[in-house]
């Protein structure tokens, strides 16, 4: 079970127009916003990268306008823990319980995931803040991390999870959210 205290969230490079060519864009991008909203009331720390950003662009403003304050690691690799910046970023968070989310489902996301368990973490896919260009790629990536150690979660399964009662300080808020 995710812990509030043990818990990073980990966004991989949603971009320029590799993020308008996602399989169901629209759904990917208001389930993103609902997991970095509650993650942020729960204030547990988030990281961010970009690919190559000065060739795919910026991450989309939808997402960027969000995490004001936090600023994305720029990466050519396409595992995120293949760049020391990001390693360092990491290691400072002292966090061994990961969720993820971006894109692409197959590639980006699924070699840092498989990374990150090598490494000792503990990994959540939010799989439905995460995609492909097409869904078969998705699903291909989501069954790669799964078979590499990874648990599967949804935006509300892991914002629960780690609010574990309705009783607890933000239940409220998180509701709010993910309405």
């Amino acid at each position: 079970m995710l812990k509030i205290e043990n818990t990073a969230l980990i966004i991989v490079d949603i971009q320029g127009n590799l993020a308008l060519a996602m399989h169901e864009k629209e759904l990917l991008f208001r389930n993103v916003r609902k997991l970095i909203k509650g993650i942020q009331v729960l204030g547990i720390p988030i990281l961010w990268t970009e690919q190559i950003p000065q060739k795919l662009g910026p991450t989309i403003p939808e997402i960027a306008d969000l995490m004001s304050g936090i600023h994305p690691v720029s990466k050519l690799s396409f595992s995120c823990c293949q760049d020391e910046t990001f390693l360092r970023a990491l290691k400072a968070l002292d966090r061994k319980q990961i969720l993820i989310s971006g894109i692409e489902a197959h590639i980006c996301v699924y070699q840092t995931t498989a990374d990150l368990i090598d490494l000792g973490h503990e990994v959540q896919v939010v799989t439905d803040a995460v995609s492909s260009r097409n869904i078969e790629d998705k699903l291909i990536g989501l069954q790669r991390m799964r078979d590499s150690g990874a648990s599967l979660t949804s935006v509300e399964t892991s914002l629960f999870e780690l609010l574990k009662t309705a009783e607890a300080k933000h239940f409220k808020e998180i509701l709010n959210i993910v309405k």
